[in-house]
């Protein structure tokens, strides 16, 4: 029996990343690791783990333990399955051990630091040193992921029926895939290998000039000064953070406005809130060289057809996720490899091989950790119970976790223009809002749009603290086919933000109520 000992602090992904496994929250590396650090390792990847004996043939065969690699593990085993999950580096993927775990739990302690600075306004005067806060702060990063990571650790997945391999797989033929020294044979196999960070590009080494925003634990003190080059969802929310921490940061988008995806109203208040927090804000910019100079980096930045220069300690890049297949040889299986590398999959998630399906990161054009869950599950009833369920037809939120937050689910605006559906919004500000008004949260709106003359919902945004909760009620009434106007008449506590969707609900009864009582057309906007 093949055994994989590999220590866990020094596995390589093979993607040419960083270890998911990282020392970087040691003071020394060769120091016994703290209780939460040693917890972690062994949940993702136990030192002294030893892979099983494969199977004559599986009935699933996984590549990728990442959140779409569990979500359709757990789900094959329970439809009674044999499943084989494999996973090159660390369980939980790059949401939990180096994306929105690691950089949510950084920004909940940033904004205990804002909170503090606000509070000098009431005379409370209490401020960290912020070089002490940056330490215990991502100490607590480990922490957060040792809980976490107790639900899918490897050896509570391999109690529920679940092999667990590590190593890298790799298909040779369209049912077999070679993980090591072993060749799994499978009836159906899903790839769920997620997706890496996109290089910059201009030059310079990534490592030693600029970090990918995935390796923020790398930064084991807080930078002086620091730039995040891309101003999408994860590029923002990590410059928020950093400012907040006490870093003075500079954020570099080349686009003319932030989250380019998003309605513009709320790439316009994230702007704002960035300006006010002391973001730095360089737009329509593009870096194009790095260079060293002893500690510092100096950034080129090309704006206007004009050309400057930006001194700082440490780069951020944050310009995207690409589809990860590194080493997995599709071609080999039959399996066609698209644009950035994403692999094409139909509307039931199957590529070219019937036998092999993909899920996540890999192949859907929404990256989150949600949409890879449901994707899996989906995925994994189409393979294994001839299911025809389209990935088209489901409703998937998402959610981008600066303050204030940009959530959103359904269609935009222009995209229900492209499709020429007629819509009706409703907006709601925040500071029509009573328990944003008593906390002091007035900035955001929630806007709701429905087909015109219905309250079918097609599609919802909301811009407001905990915007990513508030959005779950119009989520659900969309999976459930509910109307906006049900929403009305739901009971909520008071006072609290779901008063944001009711308000948006009582105006569209109001409105209906007045059309159909007028025979007049119903409105356009709210």
């Amino acid at each position: 029996m093949a055994g994989m000992k590999t220590p866990a602090g020094s596995i390589a992904t093979a993607r040419g990343e960083a270890p998911l496994l990282s020392d970087a929250h040691d003071t020394d590396a060769r120091a016994a690791p703290s209780p939460a650090e040693a917890e972690y390792r062994a949940n993702v990847r136990p030192p002294d783990w030893v892979n099983p004996d494969q199977a004559e043939r599986y009935d699933l065969v996984i590549l990728g333990g990442g959140p779409a690699g569990i979500a359709a593990a757990r789900l094959a085993v329970e439809l009674g399955a044999r499943v084989a999950l494999v996973e090159r580096g660390a369980l939980g993927g790059d949401s939990l051990n180096s994306g929105c775990i690691p950089s949510q739990t950084l920004a909940a302690a940033a904004r205990q630091m804002f909170r503090l600075r606000q509070a000098a306004a009431f005379g409370i005067n209490s401020q960290p040193d912020p070089d002490a806060y940056y330490a215990r702060a991502t100490g607590r990063v480990r922490q957060a992921q040792a809980t976490i990571s107790r639900r899918n650790a490897a050896r509570e997945l391999s109690r529920l029926g679940i092999e667990v391999h590590f190593g890298d797989g790799r298909f040779t033929g369209a049912d077999r895939i070679v993980v090591g020294d072993r060749e799994l044979s499978f009836q159906q196999a899903l790839i769920a290998t997620g997706g890496r960070q996109r290089p910059l590009g201009i030059g310079g080494t990534e490592g030693a000039d600029y970090l990918l925003v995935d390796r923020i634990l790398d930064l084991k003190t807080l930078p002086g000064r620091l730039m995040v080059v891309g101003g999408g969802s994860r590029g923002t929310q990590i410059a928020q953070t950093y400012c907040r921490l006490g870093a003075d940061v500079t954020l570099v988008q080349d686009a003319p406005y932030f989250m380019p995806e998003e309605e513009r109203e709320a790439a316009q208040v994230l702007s704002a809130a960035l300006a006010s927090d002391g973001v730095r804000i360089r737009l329509d910019t593009a870096a194009t060289a790095i260079r060293r100079d002893g500690d510092a980096r100096i950034v080129t930045l090309q704006s206007g057809g004009r050309s400057s220069e930006v001194v700082v300690d440490r780069v951020l890049a944050a310009v995207g996720r690409m589809a990860d297949v590194t080493g997995l040889d599709p071609a080999a299986a039959g399996i066609v490899v698209g644009e950035d590398s994403s692999l094409e999959v139909d509307d039931f998630l199957c590529t070219a091989n019937p036998r092999v399906h993909a899920a996540g990161d890999v192949c859907m054009a929404r990256r989150h950790t949600q949409v890879a869950e449901a994707s899996a599950r989906l995925a994994v009833l189409n393979a294994l119970t001839g299911a025809r369920r389209r990935i088209s037809d489901v409703v998937l939120p998402w959610c981008t976790h600066t303050d204030p937050e940009i959530a959103h689910v359904g269609l935009y605006i222009t995209e229900a223009f492209a499709r020429d559906l007629p819509l009706a919004t409703y907006t709601v500000l925040m500071h029509q809002v009573d328990r944003a008004v008593t906390a002091g949260e007035r900035v955001g709106f929630a806007k709701i749009h429905t087909q015109l003359g219905t309250d079918r919902i097609l599609g919802a945004t909301i811009v407001a603290r905990d915007a990513g909760d508030i959005i779950s009620e119009v989520t659900l009434a969309m999976q459930r086919r509910a109307g906006l106007r049900s929403l009305a008449a739901a009971l909520t506590t008071f006072p609290s933000r779901s008063q944001t969707v009711q308000l948006a609900a009582q105006a569209c009864v109001d409105c209906l109520r007045r059309a159909e009582g007028a025979g007049a057309a119903h409105p356009a906007q709210v």
